[in-house]
């Protein structure tokens, strides 16, 4: 008998909305802001709502789906990147003046893109393992402290990846140590603050999907994309 794999409408929409966030942060990852005395990417306005939806796939659909949708981001990035750059090879029309901005932005877009990918991959899978493992742990309870969990060890194994790589050279080291705690904290203060939301979502998508997984047997291997 053919093995069939159904993909439900929550799982399509979530997993769609996963890979809209991660590309928008890789593009606004390249400005630096300043509110009061805190220095962050702007990045962090969107980037976190990709780690919530990990949170909710790996609680929901489990390991596997999460694996699944991390690849399908990281491959979408890479496909605009690659695209992005072509247009920045393209020549400017001559009575076109933004050229020099279109450049900046997506000119430095592949060191982003390497920053952000590694720290991505590291940070996203990391998330998706221990909110697994702790899901079993603990026969499905306290999913507030497990997707707070997961997340305050995928966001600083992701800042502690990208930072360095991303800007270094371009900004003070000093900088870019305050920057990586800093965005570790507030991703993480982020997250903490959408809790109930997030806790409302998963409650909802399990009610109507009528899915709830645990990872008894599940591989771990990042690459074994075949098993889903």
């Amino acid at each position: 008998m053919q093995k069939t794999t159904t993909v439900t409408v929550p799982f399509m929409l979530l997993g769609i909305l996963f890979n809209i966030c991660l590309v928008a942060s890789n593009l606004l990852e390249t400005k630096v802001i300043q509110i009061g005395c805190i220095t962050a990417t702007a990045g962090v306005i969107v980037f976190p709502i990709s780690y919530i939806i990990n949170d909710c796939i790996a609680e929901v659909w489990g390991f596997k789906k999460a694996r699944l949708i991390i690849w399908s981001g990281f491959l979408s990035n890479f496909l605009v990147i690659g695209l992005a750059q072509i247009a920045v090879m393209l020549p400017a029309a001559p009575f076109w003046e933004g050229e020099e901005g279109f450049n900046f932005v997506f000119g430095m877009a592949p060191r982003i893109a390497i920053a952000s990918l590694l720290a991505f991959l590291v940070g996203s899978f990391l998330n998706a393992f221990v909110m697994s493992k702790m899901k079993i742990a603990s026969s499905g309870k306290n999913f507030s402290l497990r997707a707070i969990v997961s997340t305050l060890i995928g966001e600083s194994a992701d800042s502690l990846i990208f930072f360095p790589i991303a800007f270094a050279g371009l900004i003070p080291a000093n900088e870019i140590l305050i920057m990586i705690g800093t965005q570790a904290i507030l991703k993480s203060v982020y997250e903490a603050i959408i809790l109930p939301i997030t806790i409302r979502i998963v409650e909802y998508i399990k009610k109507v999907d009528g899915s709830d997984v645990y990872d008894f047997k599940t591989s771990y291997n990042i690459l074994n994309i075949k098993d889903i």
